[in-house]
């Protein structure tokens, strides 16, 4: 182990050795803090040198050394804690000679708590001038030089500890993603809606098109699915009379790996009875606006060089009237498949055996020619029966009830009119098991237990689920899901 070491690390494990010698526990104990660096900011931020020193306010702060320099006798150095970084003053005359040389020896990295006065230096920043210095914890390894200056962006997401120590952004997105999740239960509370937790292990796989992690539990002895969509078991507390629901959680999908795309992320379903696809638009608009405001304190926002608009109303347009205006072709006539097929091919899109449906090639012609044109948000309903097997159909029985919100080419919300009719659930099911048997990963399996709740009755209901992953890299800019997400998976070095 030992000859793997670099000379650094060398020196600094000598230094852990001389802090022992010293009686100096090098990983320390508990450390009581009466402020952080941002409240010192806040309430004295704005005093002069000599107002500080009529207030003589005593201060126990604690973290990281970041930066360090010396001039004979005095120190300064910079701690970072969670909120920033704050200005140490060590006065040798002050801590004494042995205290000092404890603070000399210190490396880039440490970890120590300092009690001592709030001060102004002579070039005005705010500091704590030390009576106290408490070594809390060596650093064993050094921090790199500069962290963005690591070629491979990789070992930022790998190593995201040392990422957040060098890494204000990271640190920003890190504090904003529960603020965002915050404002997203604060509305759904506010709308009446109950949050709920349900299985993330499933025998069935359903409530979404995807391909799903198997698991198998060793005392029942049965495989079980990591849940691909929280769809079904929310609806069944509709039908149990529990009216307005919602559940944030992480779901699970054995998918490629992008920067839209990981293989376990987080959405919010919420499902209102008496509602339809329309009250979920009205809630979807409402929400967002509402979340952008409370998180963000904005709705506008610069996105890939676009303004892009928060605010209500968004625009709302079938996905046949969307692929007539771009592409001319007009799906909303009755046409035999074959008669679609043909149109496929002279537009020259792709389809695969499993496809050949009516629905398949509009929603092919939709993802091919009309996704990436809706920039500012944009409702697109009125989605293919074949690709929708959970939402109610449309006055056309080819479409559904169903919309997906877009933002800039990307989806960002799906939501239906539920299907509440359970003969017409039991046929899509087994629909969904032909396309299995025809080679369809994503196909959804029976679930009987599901066709027998509805048979009990679900009330008219409106669904929706939002990426919450992918609002939080738009809200807080950023352009990879890696960068919202604090352990992504990453593939073996």
């Amino acid at each position: 182990m030992e000859q793997n070491l670099s000379e650094q690390e060398l020196v600094r494990r000598q230094k852990m050795q001389d802090l022992i010698d010293k009686g100096i526990d090098p990983f320390g104990h508990a450390f009581t803090r009466t402020h952080r660096s941002a409240d010192l900011k806040k309430l004295y931020g704005d005093k002069t040198k000599e107002e500080l020193q009529e207030l003589n306010v005593e201060a126990s702060v604690a973290g990281r050394i970041m930066t360090k320099r010396r001039m004979g006798k005095l120190g300064f150095m910079h701690i970072q804690d969670r909120d920033g970084q704050i200005q140490i003053v060590v006065n040798k005359g002050v801590v004494g000679e042995e205290v000092y040389e404890i603070f000399k020896a210190s490396d880039i990295g440490d970890i120590i708590g300092i009690k001592g006065e709030v001060v102004k230096t002579d070039s005005g920043e705010l500091s704590v001038k030390a009576h106290e210095y408490t070594h809390l914890c060596k650093a064993l390894r050094p921090l790199p030089e500069k962290f963005h200056g690591l070629t491979d962006v990789e070992e930022r997401f790998r190593r995201r500890y040392v990422d957040l120590i060098m890494n204000e952004e990271s640190r920003k997105v890190a504090m904003l993603r529960p603020k965002i999740i915050r404002a997203i239960q604060h509305y759904l509370d506010g709308q009446g809606l109950i949050e709920v937790e349900t299985p993330v292990l499933q025998p069935i796989l359903g409530g979404a098109a995807a391909r799903p992690f198997v698991t198998h539990h060793n005392t029942l002895d049965m495989d079980f699915y990591l849940r691909i969509a929280t769809e079904l078991p929310l609806k069944r507390l509709i039908v149990g009379g529990m009216e307005g629901v919602y559940e944030i959680g992480r779901l699970f999908r054995n998918e490629g790996m992008d920067t839209k795309h990981n293989p376990e992320f987080t959405t919010v379903e919420a499902y209102v009875a008496y509602s339809d696809m329309y009250g979920m638009m009205d809630l979807c608009e409402n929400l967002l606006n509402s979340v952008a405001m409370e998180a963000i304190g904005k709705t506008e926002f610069e996105w890939n060089g676009k303004t892009i608009s928060l605010q209500k109303p968004f625009k709302r347009i079938s996905m046949v009237e969307a692929i007539k205006e771009v592409t001319g072709v007009d799906f909303s006539k009755q046409m035999s498949v074959e008669e679609a097929l043909q149109l496929a091919k002279e537009h020259h899109v792709e389809v695969e055996k499993h496809q050949m449906t009516f629905g398949h090639i509009v929603n092919l012609f939709f993802e091919t020619f009309c996704e990436e044109k809706m920039v500012q948000p944009t409702f697109v309903y009125g989605h293919p029966i074949e690709v929708s097997p959970l939402a109610k159909k449309a006055e056309d029985p080819r479409f559904t009830q169903r919309f997906e919100l877009f933002i800039d080419g990307t989806e960002y919300a799906n939501a239906f009119s539920e299907l509440n009719d359970p003969i017409d659930q039991r046929q899509r099911f087994e629909k969904q098991l032909e396309l299995k048997a025809l080679g369809d990963d994503e196909a959804s399996e029976m679930d009987t237990d599901y066709v027998e709740a509805l048979e009990y009755g679900l009330p008219p209901t409106g669904g929706i689920g939002i990426g919450v992953d992918r609002l939080v890299m738009f809200l807080t800019g950023q352009t990879s899901i890696r960068e919202v997400l604090l352990f992504p998976h990453m593939k073996n070095k």
